[in-house]
């Protein structure tokens, strides 16, 4: 699909890439929006405390995602060390090998990386991450005379800056760019501090995120006596960024060329990717139907984009270098508007569930009534009142009238994370459907 502005320009509809942390969120960001996921294995991605993908779950994920029309891509974007090198390769063989379905691209920042996935996987697709300082269109024709199909932007770069890459490359090269989720205060994301201070490397997928600590200065001849670090009198969080959010320029990221608007974020929950995925997809869809529908839109758009944790918003580099307006200097917490819940897995009448047969004979349970099935994430109760939220950008409020545990036992609250339930709603929602609740 294409969008023309008001010169008569065309412009093709970029692609929504969403992060996943594991099975579940996969499938909720596939059912909320997502055009692409991109995951980690177990091995040799930047997130190292994310869940991430047994070979197991990664087949399951792609054959999902497949079915579904969507593509996944494979993250391996550490800076390898020699002794990574023989696994990596067996890694990329496995992906290779996977059946019935493949992934789609690896995602990959090394040169080496890059050069030993292509001895073992010939065909594979490409794409170079924003961890390769990827800030000129000479590195992109690099990359492209070598065989990558993409190029993720480093995030240091102007909407200017990309408009001219994207001149000066070829049409079937692919421009990436983050356009919302945490920004990290070391260049293109490769930190060193982490390293530094705790022995945890970032470029190895082991960060620690120093740059949400807080500092103080310590003077050598008084150690022990903390002088706390100042910035403009308002606090001491020194490197604390407020998140990217890109929602209100949905057009000028399209009219700069971007093939690919990319969501930041493998570590976070099925609430967050819920909430992002949907929030851009009917962004970039009412933008591409017209862009007065979008403009219409924007309030709705801004509103349920706060509706997951954030640190605030700015639009980081694209308008220009961040100033001290882009930082949070007296906390390093999230806002956090509402508490998951869980996601529908099932729903079924009564009837159909063979643990409620003796309740619906003794007609302690109509056996018509519509019960949906989650593993709870966070404690709630019968008679509350929480939200469902659906993939179509619609959320229905509606109270917990019962709450049932696997043994079809009736239980007051939810207070055991992962604990499968059946759960009576006052309106019976429908698989996939993500539940939440609104922070008191």
């Amino acid at each position: 699909m294409q969008n023309k502005d008001k010169a008569g320009r065309s412009y093709k509809k970029p692609e929504l890439l969403i992060p996943a942390s594991s099975l579940e969120v996969l499938k909720t960001a596939v059912v909320f929006g997502a055009d692409a996921v991109y995951i980690g294995g177990e091995a040799f991605g930047l997130r190292a405390k994310a869940k991430n993908f047994s070979m197991e779950e990664m087949e399951e994920g792609i054959i999902f995602a497949h079915a579904h029309g969507v593509k996944v891509y494979v993250t391996a974007n550490i800076l390898a060390h020699n002794g990574d090198l023989e696994e990596a390769g067996n890694y990329f063989a496995e992906l290779k090998d996977m059946r019935p379905e493949r992934a789609d691209a690896l995602i990959i920042s090394d040169p080496g990386m890059f050069m030993l996935a292509r001895e073992v996987w010939k065909d594979v697709e490409i794409h170079i991450s924003t961890q390769a300082n990827n800030t000129n269109y000479q590195t992109y024709l690099f990359w492209q005379k070598m065989g990558a199909k993409r190029v993720v932007s480093a995030r240091e770069l102007s909407l200017e800056e990309i408009r001219d890459i994207r001149e000066h490359i070829p049409d079937e090269m692919e421009i990436e760019s983050f356009v919302h989720g945490a920004m990290c205060i070391s260049y293109s994301g490769r930190c060193l501090l982490s390293n530094y201070f705790t022995g945890r490397d970032a470029n190895q997928g082991a960060c620690t995120h120093p740059c949400r600590w807080k500092y103080a200065v310590v003077e050598e001849k008084r150690p022990g006596e903390y002088l706390p670090v100042y910035e403009n009198e308002r606090g001491t969080y020194i490197f604390n960024s407020k998140d990217l959010c890109m929602i209100e320029y949905i057009p000028e990221l399209v009219a700069a060329g971007i093939d690919s608007l990319k969501i930041e974020g493998r570590m976070k929950t099925a609430l967050y990717v819920a909430a992002v995925a949907r929030t851009y997809r009917r962004a970039i869809d009412d933008y591409f139907e017209s862009e007065e529908k979008y403009r219409r839109g924007m309030e709705w758009y801004r509103t349920e984009v706060s509706k997951c944790t954030y640190r605030q918003f700015t639009t980081g580099f694209y308008f220009g270098k961040p100033d001290e307006s882009t930082q949070i200097y007296d906390n390093n917490t999230y806002v956090n508007e509402y508490t998951y819940l869980g996601i529908v897995e099932a729903v079924k009448r009564a009837g159909e569930i063979s643990v409620f047969n003796e309740m619906v004979r003794r007609r302690e349970l109509d056996g018509e009534a519509s019960l949906a099935r989650i593993e709870q994430r966070n404690k709630f109760c019968v008679g509350d009142s929480i939200e469902i939220m659906k993939p179509d950008g619609s959320n229905l409020s509606v109270s917990v009238e019962a709450i049932f545990d696997e043994e079809g036992g009736a239980v007051e609250s939810a207070p055991h994370p992962k604990q499968p339930l059946w759960l009576k709603l006052s309106c019976a929602p429908e698989v996939y459907d993500l539940l939440r609740v609104r922070e008191a």
